[in-house]
Formats: structure tokens, C-alpha cells, sequence
């Protein structure tokens, strides 16, 4: 027997849809920014083995010229990012729901198992409640990464009045960089999220618009001939 269940509550729905295109604008903004300066590559030896970014990428986004749209873009929606992760952070203390997102004391053991079954490596099913050990450590750090992107970003846009964020951060060209290395961090969370929630899936996609699910309970019927037989299962 189907039954509605309430998975998630409204404002957990609307911060978590407002944050995508949010956080999109802000990646497809911060690329203009970069371009004036895009010093980041993986080299080793002196030899680069990936440049971020290569040239034909600039020139299929038509990101070269457009510094100042970026920037303009970039300060704007920051304050959207803002808001929104601050209200989401506000919901989570106060309607407890942050106890479902903490990682727990086996989570990271437990993290491992998630992935061996979703490589179907391991048949059997890891610990789930409202979300599973992995879940909760990824939620739990794309939190913090927001806060990181906040906090060096400010480093980066104000680095002489906040220059003592600029200094926790070790200085403008090392906030720069671990802005940079969050805003990769968006992508792969991105992606990975996607591969997750395609696999969880269309019930779950669905509680995350509708905020509610369907679940198989016990027919009423199987129930009241145990009641009737005094027998428990």
C-alpha cells in the first residue's frame, strides 16, 4: 500500500532551488573576473599538464572583454548567495533539522559503504534515514565551502577596509586561490549531486519540488487481521 509521506519542508525547498541559478550566475560571472588574471594551471616539472583555462574555452563562452559585466554580475548576485545560505543556515538551527545534516560519529565509515553501493560493489543496502552518511557529509561541507566563498571573497573585493579577513585568509593571492578551488568544488558537487539523484530515483527528485514522497506502507487490512488474531509481527 502507497502512502504521502512529508519528506521536506518549503524553505529547505526554496533555498535549495534559488541557490542553483544563484550559484550559477556567480560561476558564469567569476570566469569573466578570472580571465583579466587566469594564472591557475597544474604543472609539474615546469611542464603544464592543464591550464584553467585553455584558449578555445574563452573563446566559446566569449568570456574575453567582459570584465567589468562580470564583475558588475559577480557583486551583484553575491548578495543572493548571501542571503539565501544565511536563511537556509537560520532554518536548519531552528527547526533542528540540522541534526539530520551533521555528520554522525560513523558517518565517514558508513560515507564508504554508500559509494561501494552505488558502484555496485556491495549489495547491501547502507544505513539510510533522511539522508545517508555520504549526504550528510557533502551537505554539510558545501556549507562550509559557502561560507568559505564568502569570507574570501570578501578578502579579494575589499582587501585594504577588510583587510584583516584578507590576512585570516593568508594574504589576496592565496584567498584568490581558494576561491578559485571552491568555485571547482561547485562543479564536481554538481555533477556528483546529479549522478545522485538520478540514481535515488524520480520519488526522490519529486520530494525535493513537492515535499512530499511515496512510500510502500503495511496494508490496513494485513494489520487489523493481526490485531484480531493477537499475534504481533
Amino acid at each position: 500500500m502507497k502512502e504521502i509521506k512529508e519528506k521536506h519542508a518549503f524553505l529547505m525547498r526554496w533555498t535549495h532551488w534559488v541557490n542553483f541559478p544563484v550559484l550559477a550566475v556567480m560561476i558564469w560571472s567569476g570566469l569573466f573576473i578570472y580571465w583579466a588574471n587566469d594564472a591557475y594551471g597544474i604543472s609539474i616539472f615546469g611542464i603544464t599538464l592543464i591550464k584553467f583555462f585553455p584558449e578555445w574555452f574563452y573563446n566559446y563562452f566569449h568570456i574575453p572583454q567582459r570584465l567589468a559585466e562580470g564583475m558588475a554580475f559577480h557583486f551583484l548576485f553575491m548578495w543572493f548567495f548571501f542571503i539565501n545560505g544565511l536563511l537556509y543556515i537560520i532554518y536548519t538551527i531552528f527547526s533542528g533539522a540540522w541534526r539530520e545534516l551533521i555528520p554522525q560519529k560513523h558517518s565517514f565509515k558508513e560515507a564508504w559503504l554508500v559509494l561501494l553501493h552505488d558502484l555496485h560493489i556491495r549489495k547491501t543496502v547502507p544505513p539510510q534515514k533522511k539522508y545517508n552518511a555520504a549526504q550528510r557529509i557533502a551537505y554539510t561541507a558545501i556549507i562550509l565551502m559557502g561560507a568559505g566563498s564568502v569570507i574570501t571573497g570578501l578578502a579579494i573585493y575589499k582587501p585594504v577596509q577588510f583587510y584583516w579577513i584578507c590576512w585570516l585568509c593568508g594574504g589576496y593571492h592565496f584567498a584568490r586561490i581558494i576561491h578559485f578551488t571552491l568555485t571547482i568544488g561547485y562543479v564536481l558537487f554538481f555533477l556528483i549531486h546529479i549522478v545522485q539523484v538520478a540514481l535515488a530515483g524520480w520519488n526522490n527528485f519529486r520530494s525535493v519540488i513537492s515535499g512530499f514522497e511515496v512510500v510502500e506502507s503495511e496494508p490496513k487490512i494485513k494489520a487489523k487481521k493481526t490485531i484480531e488474531n493477537g499475534t504481533a509481527e
